[in-house]
């Protein structure tokens, strides 16, 4: 398990743990975390659960690839940071990651 924070826009935290394997996104939805709807339910074809990873992370969490660029093409306020939550994978190496949800998604 990896403890992940969320940080709502408005910067409420949410420390939880995500098991291994699962996606942030499905870690914030599975704990309630607002900010993060996954209308999708990971199939990387919406941007609602678009956050920005905090500047430590970048490296780890990697690069986003071609279907995740053109999807955040449809969310607003994207930022160098931006990734869409669904596409990063939990593994004990994201242990103590920080996303932030923008202001568009509260």
């Amino acid at each position: 398990m990896a403890k992940i924070t969320y940080i709502e826009h408005n910067g409420t935290p949410h420390e939880v743990e995500v098991k291994a394997g699962l996606s942030v996104m499905e870690g914030a939805v599975k704990n309630n975390i607002p900010g993060i709807d996954g209308d999708c339910g990971g199939a990387c074809a919406c941007a609602t659960c678009h956050v920005y990873v905090d500047a430590a992370w970048r490296d780890k969490v990697g690069t986003a690839e071609d279907l995740e660029k053109s999807m955040l093409e449809f969310a607003e306020n994207v930022e160098e940071n931006s990734r869409l939550s669904c596409q990063i994978v939990v593994s004990d190496a994201l242990d103590g990651l920080v996303v932030r949800m923008p202001e568009s998604q509260h």
